[in-house]
């Protein structure tokens, strides 16, 4: 009953931070679907430059989240930019990296040969294939990965709160520092809120972009 009373008592506290984890998010995960899709193609070409993006991407992955801000910090305070929400963006637009581009270039590759050959038989060149053939065939499964990055890095973000990005971690570590559990829950609450919530509006979206014959069951979809 507690959790309840805060919760009504400060829910345009609660909009408001979930407005800033969103625009962490969405700016973050919006610049690595730029970078890392067209990564993710550049690659299916070259086997020994996929080999080295995804292992670079893979070590990326690696680095407890909490440890890269405390990297950041000294280096982005040399432009005034060691906390708050620069550090933040970077930091979630790293960890994007590696489903964005492994999925996108699983997804081109597994485009089957017999397609390609058609297409090239048709006289179409490399960009006329992969903008009508391969592409269309490749976006559930690169799409699949921006839901990953997005869900996955809802939780990296909470972790900002402690270098001044705000965002819904900050009631977690309010709650922490304040032994309240009443901003704890709120902010655990809220933080799997946005990421189920967030999931399926993707998978939404991605089943609206998927090709009619192409679309997956539910089950399948995930």
């Amino acid at each position: 009953m507690d959790v309840i009373n805060y919760i009504i008592s400060n829910w345009s506290l609660i909009v408001s931070r979930t407005g800033e984890h969103i625009s962490i998010v969405g700016v973050a995960v919006g610049l690595a679907v730029i970078t890392g899709v067209p990564a993710g193609i550049a690659i299916t070409r070259n086997r020994q430059a996929a080999s080295t993006v995804l292992y670079v991407a893979s070590i990326i992955m690696t680095i407890p989240s909490i440890a890269l801000f405390g990297v950041m910090i000294p280096v982005l305070s040399l432009i005034g930019q060691g906390i708050g929400y620069l550090p933040a963006v970077i930091a979630v637009f790293l960890y994007s990296q590696l489903p964005i581009i492994r999925n996108t270039y699983t997804a081109i590759g597994n485009v089957d040969p017999a397609l390609r050959e058609a297409a090239r038989g048709m006289g179409l060149t490399w960009l006329q294939r992969l903008r009508m053939v391969e592409l269309p065939l490749a976006v559930p499964v690169i799409l699949a990965g921006v839901r990953i990055a997005v869900v996955m890095n809802i939780g990296v973000t909470a972790i900002a709160a402690y270098i001044g990005a705000g965002g819904l971690g900050t009631f977690i570590a309010r709650g922490i520092s304040q032994t309240d559990p009443r901003q704890l829950i709120t902010g655990a609450i809220a933080v799997s809120v946005l990421a189920v919530v967030a999931d399926l509006g993707l998978l939404a979206l991605q089943r609206l972009m998927t090709s009619p014959g192409l679309r997956l069951r539910p089950a399948d979809a995930r």
